[in-house]
């Protein structure tokens, strides 16, 4: 990963140590991070109503809300990507954060390289899958998230980059249900607006807009898209 790339990328530091803490902060920004701490599962769940972050390294053993629990509340809200960090290296408790949602797990005491190259092979794990340029099909709809291209049987649709990056986000997991907070970290768009955006999104694609078939509305939950993946295919 390239300095310019790692400047642009927000970790989350969540460690009840004040020292750990402090020399994970000082360490990744070293290396062209931006870096967020907390202390605590509280803080943490306020921090996410407000910024957006691109990985979260988080310490299992906590006082209060442990990690694991805030792994699961994280793995079920968002695609934000979680390391664990633990002081006890037992398979069943790695199996559990795995189970959680986690998308790695470090023993403590770690060197502090491996965890930049961790965090690196999760970056790009996450940029791979989100912007590797595969196609969705759905309907008469093909959407490509890399470039967020929609065209239809007449052509190129025009979307607005938050019409856009709604409608990526959406199509990370086709068929999953994301809620409304989870849809506005990922897109920028004010959790207030997502219901606008996706209003707006449905009058270029659905047919019916009270019964939409693709941009579906899943009660208590959220909104999916229902798509099938398509392979990349040769212009004609």
């Amino acid at each position: 990963m390239s300095t310019a790339e790692q400047e642009k990328v927000h970790l989350l530091v969540v460690d009840d140590d004040d020292r750990i803490r402090s020399l994970l902060k000082t360490y990744l920004s070293q290396h062209n991070f931006r870096v967020s701490t907390a202390s605590n599962a509280a803080k943490v769940r306020r921090l996410l109503k407000t910024l957006t972050f691109d990985l979260v390294v988080l310490d299992i053993m906590m006082p209060g809300e442990d990690g694991i629990s805030l792994t699961k509340f994280i793995h079920e809200t968002s695609t934000i990507p979680v390391l664990l960090l633990t002081a006890r290296g037992e398979p069943d408790e790695r199996i559990e954060g795995l189970r959680a949602g986690a998308d790695d797990y470090l023993s403590k005491p770690f060197e502090p390289e491996e965890l930049l190259l961790r965090i690196a092979a999760i970056l790009r794990r996450q940029r791979i899958h989100t912007h590797d340029g595969s196609r969705l099909d759905f309907g008469p709809w093909q959407f490509t998230p890399a470039t967020g291209e929609l065209t239809g049987p007449e052509g190129r649709i025009s979307l607005t980059d938050s019409e856009a990056r709604l409608l990526a986000a959406l199509a990370k997991r086709p068929g999953e249900a994301f809620s409304r907070t989870a849809l506005s970290r990922d897109t920028s768009v004010a959790e207030r607006s997502v219901d606008v955006q996706m209003a707006r999104l449905r009058r270029k694609i659905e047919e019916n807009q009270r019964h939409p078939q693709f941009l579906q509305t899943v009660r208590g939950e959220g909104y999916r898209l229902l798509a099938r993946h398509a392979p990349e295919q040769s212009a004609p």
